[in-house]
């Protein structure tokens, strides 16, 4: 068997398919991070040598040895099928034998209502209006940061949220509570836009080639971070300055120091603040398929988690609908 075989042509040409598809970086990453577990299983074993019998030890190893989740055993399955099909040109055929990891019952974290605002009164700007967005809209923080003026509208009250997972948009009510608030910020990415522009800024980064059909688009205000980031960011290749948006970690460490310093005793994410939003919408009488929509979730099962999340009602409680106000 060969091993100590170089695999980056392998990796040059993942990124390559990853990118051809418009998959998001955070897939590219994750594929490729399974990707070089199976070399280093395998011990660089040539790419051309690889059968699904490698796959199918490096996944038991995985369940038995490390010892993984049941999520993280399906990543890595599904990464290493897209490595095999569009990579190394290879069908896994049938997986059998495999060691399955075991699937644990697990009830996402839900804050109450004042615990939420407990958290949010201790944070600063811009995380503070990062978490209502959590919250009040039940964005994925990536989908939050990932948010341009052009996504706004005011006057129907209405936010879209482009290319969230799975590369689907949805729309979501704007809280009407938040909406002098979010013109604030409006104002001040104007007024940061108009000095940058006046510094010989080179525009926010854009996505899928848009660019190249609206040359001008990233100098443009409805084209900029909702939440940009402090400082500008020099391109490598061609020394432009541009601008980036909120990074993820920034709000992540608030958000562990908020719940600290709120002395909470529950172990809440910014995730979690998406799981209040399904929650408190459930325990107020909305039906699910409602939440699904605004979660945008794919199947109404997974959405169907949170009927775990709220207290239930005994016979004794529940009520006949003329009875309900």
């Amino acid at each position: 068997m060969e091993t100590g075989q170089s695999w980056q042509t392998e990796f040059k040409k993942l990124s390559d398919e990853i990118n051809v598809r418009h998959y998001s970086p955070k897939t590219l990453k994750s594929y490729r991070l399974w990707a070089q577990k199976l070399q280093t299983f395998t011990r660089s074993k040539s790419p051309s040598l690889l059968d699904v019998n490698d796959v199918k030890s490096f996944l038991t190893h995985l369940a038995v040895e490390k010892k993984v989740s049941a999520s993280s055993q399906n990543q890595a399955f599904n990464a290493l099928l897209f490595f095999f099909r569009h990579v190394l040109g290879k069908e896994f055929g049938k997986i059998d034998g495999v060691v399955r990891a075991k699937r644990r019952p697990y009830i996402q974290v839900v804050l109450s209502k004042q615990e939420v605002n407990d958290v949010i009164s201790v944070m600063r700007p811009p995380c503070d209006l990062v978490v209502k967005m959590l919250y009040g809209c039940g964005l994925r923080l990536s989908e939050c940061l990932n948010l341009r003026i052009n996504n706004f509208n005011f006057d129907a009250g209405i936010l879209t949220v482009h290319d969230g997972k799975g590369k689907k948009d949805r729309t979501v009510p704007l809280p009407k509570v938040l909406v002098d608030e979010l013109k604030v910020q409006v104002d001040k990415v104007y007024q940061l836009h108009k000095t940058d522009l006046s510094n010989g800024y080179h525009g926010a980064f854009m996505f899928n080639r848009i660019e190249k059909k609206y040359k001008n688009a990233a100098k443009e205000f409805i084209w900029q971070w909702f939440f940009p980031a402090k400082t500008l960011t020099e391109v490598a290749d061609t020394k432009e300055f541009r601008r980036y948006h909120f990074h993820e970690s920034h709000v992540q460490k608030a958000i562990k120091k908020a719940v600290n310093k709120a002395q909470l005793t529950k172990r809440a994410t910014a995730h979690t603040f998406r799981h209040s939003f399904a929650s408190h919408l459930l325990q107020a009488n909305y039906d699910i398929r409602t939440i699904q929509t605004l979660l945008g979730h794919s199947d109404v099962r997974t959405t169907m988690i949170y009927t775990q999340t709220v207290p239930s009602m005994t016979l004794k409680e529940a009520k006949s609908p003329l009875d309900i106000t």
